[in-house]
């Protein structure tokens, strides 16, 4: 990663970080526009711009193809598509970034579920001559599902519908509508160019009708909330250390990451789910003792009492634990090629922690075309979003999604093998409400 020029290390250290994610459907100029981004924010390194231009020549283009910048495996650059995750940092003067490019054809929108999990914003895109499409609004949705805070409608390709106005308008119009339909909060809509560079990182003059910022300065603007360290703390132990050594004869600390909140010596902690009660007795970070920690620090917790705790239970204050529950109910969103059926039996793995479940049932399925519910369906199918009713054989802390987007997430595992199933999210409703008819 390169800054440019003026951004010193005192200038990074100061700087807030954003983490965002861009989709698109097929097409729509999505590693472009991050190309574009990258390249006029010069945080593209000399060699590997002209590894580009190199590539480019021999592919007979005119100029640097910014695409390849994102597109790294040999599949992507040969079909021109993005297949996997592409994960990028870079800096400007005014805040440090890490993009999530995620892919655009629809059997790959499991990748962006993975690309925006943790995103505080999402780009997506939208090619101005076909207008918001299917794709556009599953997008959307799993934006929604994931409660991304922040989205930005980026309207490409602009530069073929002769930088129309009342296209743009009519565009921002309909995908703001679909967004409100799924309860997004905020939408921030561009005009662009990503092959010219218009509105991505400097202002275009072919656009003079346009006054809102260029995608670079809202991504450099937007307001990041919802920081970890500000709800209440969550502890998922990963590791009991006894060194049972002539130095440390009895030291028994609980290691993992604070995935939520902050800890400090001689808090009242509950340690779920058996719901213990005790005191932190000392906090170790980087092996030394330090008053308090938070997230997402990686630290060694002692506690008063010694208390049966193993991998996966979960460390929280005792006054703001979550209640454990075996009767999960959760909006899901299905990866697998594999259908999720009811009565299947998967494992649910929370945090640190991974128990047997039972699917008990699937209660409705969400369309995209009109962002409708529709209720008990057969079972799920990769890509499909849905409600489901799960049944844990252990009582497991599980907050809200809404509360906390790390601990109220889970994935189902299939117990034969291994795979990844399902990314679901506990409690989140997504809207509108089920729909009365099949």
């Amino acid at each position: 990663m390169t800054t440019t020029a003026t951004t010193t290390a005192e200038q990074l250290s100061a700087t807030t970080l954003l983490r965002f994610a861009t989709a698109g459907s097929v097409d729509d100029g999505k590693s472009t526009l991050v190309g574009r981004l990258l390249h006029d924010s010069k945080s593209v390194l000399t060699d590997q711009l002209e590894a580009v231009e190199a590539a480019s020549l021999s592919r007979g283009h005119e100029g640097p193809d910014l695409a390849l910048l994102t597109d790294g495996l040999r599949a992507e650059r040969e079909q021109g598509i993005t297949i996997d995750v592409a994960y990028r940092y870079f800096a400007t003067p005014r805040r440090r970034f890490i993009l999530a490019d995620t892919p655009g054809h629809v059997q790959y929108t499991r990748n962006m579920v993975t690309g925006a999990s943790t995103a505080e914003l999402a780009v997506v895109l939208v090619d101005a001559r076909n207008g918001v499409v299917e794709q556009t609004r599953r997008h959307a949705a799993v934006a929604a599902l994931l409660r991304v805070p922040h989205v930005v409608l980026a309207v490409n390709k602009m530069d073929l519908v002769d930088y129309a106005e009342p296209v743009f308008a009519a565009i921002a119009e309909e995908f703001a509508a679909c967004a409100a339909q799924l309860g997004i909060p905020e939408v921030t809509a561009v005009p662009v160019s990503a092959l010219l560079g218009d509105n991505v990182v400097e202002p275009s003059a072919r656009m003079d009708w346009y006054g809102g910022p260029t995608v670079l300065e809202h991504l450099e603007t937007v307001q990041v909330t919802g920081a970890p360290d500000r709800l209440p703390a969550r502890l998922p132990v990963q590791y009991v250390i006894r060194p049972q050594s002539a130095e440390h004869p009895d030291y028994r600390g609980y290691a993992g990451r604070i995935e939520a909140g902050s800890l400090h010596v001689g808090q009242e902690v509950r340690v779920l789910p058996s719901g213990r009660t005790s005191r932190i007795r000392g906090i170790d970070l980087l092996g030394r003792p330090v008053p308090r920690a938070r997230a997402p620090l990686s630290v060694t917790v002692l506690l008063e009492d010694d208390l049966d705790i193993a991998r996966g239970d979960l460390i929280a204050p005792a006054e703001a634990a979550p209640e454990p529950t075996q009767d999960v109910r959760a909006t899901v969103c299905h990866l697998a090629d594999r259908p999720l059926t009811p009565g299947r039996r998967v494992l649910l793995r929370h945090g640190t922690r991974t128990v047997q479940a039972l699917v008990r049932s699937i209660d409705s399925r969400l369309t995209l075309d009109g962002l409708a519910h529709h209720p008990a369906p057969d079972g799920l199918t990769a890509n499909d979003i849905g409600r489901v009713v799960l049944r844990t054989a252990e009582p497991l802390p599980l907050d809200a999604y809404a509360d906390s987007r790390a601990t109220g997430a889970f994935l189902l595992v299939d117990p034969a093998d291994g795979t990844t199933l399902t990314a679901g999210m506990n409690d989140a409703p997504l809207a509108p409400a089920p729909a009365a008819g099949p």
